[in-house]
């Protein structure tokens, strides 16, 4: 028998080893169930689809929520407060201004302070007679009773105002507390100025007043030293001074 030469036995080796390589190549990854194609790797990336689609989504209701949370506050701070304390404040300065219009005698205006000032006690006329003299004194004695008298009036006005303000700084401090928004507080916030206001008005009234009754007082004094100056000096006049004569105290 002849034995094979060297080509031949290379080319049944090369034969072999394509057999082999064909038959360890890795086949397609699919398959086929009842006329239907399942491919793993279009199915994989299906699904990292999917996730992707469904994160967006979520980032999107998330985005939502976020903006209607920012129009929910927005709306509760352009809330408005829902009281006010504005016209019993105001209607308390309105009974403040009466109490100082109805001042008696020399009020609070400057034309008038200057010229019933001037004539009552700043250049008074001497020149009168006695019973003159006593009577314009009269005046200016009831023109500072009256003074003292609107004092005490403003002052008891603005004690009675003393209660309206502690319920308006309860309310108002309540509901700066359980304010919704910025807008309710700032609110709140100028509501207790106005209040402030409200007690500051009072004071200057009470302080202007009394200072009234006070000016009025001094210078009612100082009109009656010039007035005494000049019945002392009449009183001591040569030939028209004071004459004695004879006094009966008891009748028979």
């Amino acid at each position: 028998m002849k034995s094979p030469n060297l080509s031949q036995l290379l080319a049944a080796g090369a034969f072999v080893l394509s057999v082999t390589v064909t038959t360890l190549a890795p086949l397609p990854a699919c398959a086929q169930f009842g006329g239907i194609v399942y491919d793993p790797t279009n199915y994989s990336q299906n699904i990292l689809t999917a996730a992707r689609t469904l994160e967006q989504i979520n980032n999107q209701i998330r985005q939502l929520q976020n903006q209607a949370t920012s129009l929910i506050n927005e709306a509760r701070n352009l809330q408005s407060l829902p009281m006010t304390m504005l016209d019993p404040l105001q209607q308390q300065i309105r009974q403040t201004q009466q109490l100082l219009n109805q001042a008696q005698g020399i009020a609070y205006d400057v034309q008038k302070v200057e010229r019933e000032f001037g004539r009552q006690y700043k250049d008074i006329d001497l020149t009168g007679s006695q019973r003159e003299l006593v009577q314009r004194a009269q005046d200016r004695w009831r023109g500072s009773v009256a003074a003292f008298e609107d004092a005490l009036k403003v002052q008891a006005g603005a004690v009675s105002n003393i209660e309206g303000a502690r319920s308006a700084v309860q309310n108002l401090v309540t509901a700066s507390q359980s304010a919704t928004g910025a807008l309710q507080a700032a609110q709140a916030g100028n509501q207790l100025l106005a209040l402030q206001s409200q007690q500051l008005a009072d004071l200057t009234a009470t302080v202007a007043s009394l200072g009234r009754a006070q000016s009025l007082d001094a210078a009612s004094a100082a009109a009656a030293k010039a007035q005494a100056r000049e019945q002392l000096r009449r009183f001591l006049a040569p030939g028209r001074g004071y004459t004695p004569a004879n006094a009966q105290l008891f009748r028979n």
